[in-house]
């Protein structure tokens, strides 16, 4: 099976959950939630579950649970099928 852990920048309290774009080595994403009680977690998680067409327990948080800065595991994709999924050809070379 292939899987792959990915750094987010996440962004709570936005007015959409939508991809930003890289930041440095990190995932810009913003979400649609507040970061209380887990809440901005959950919809980061559930968000790029629907982004990236993967069932909801696929994408799960490794580290990073009351920060900014999250390590986030996917099942289902390599890498390269990540970057690809979210349309950034240009950071395969």
């Amino acid at each position: 099976m292939s899987r792959c852990r990915i750094e987010i920048k996440a962004v709570p309290n936005a007015p959409k959950s939508e991809v930003v774009g890289w930041l440095g080595d990190a995932l810009k994403v913003k979400v649609h939630a507040a970061p209380v009680e887990g809440k901005a977690n959950r919809e980061l998680c559930s968000f790029l579950a629907a982004e990236l067409n993967l069932p909801k327990r696929s994408v799960r948080l490794v580290q990073g649970d009351g920060s900014a800065r999250k390590l986030v595991e996917i099942d289902g994709l390599n890498y390269e099928d990540l970057l690809a999924r979210f349309a950034l050809p240009d950071l395969l070379d």
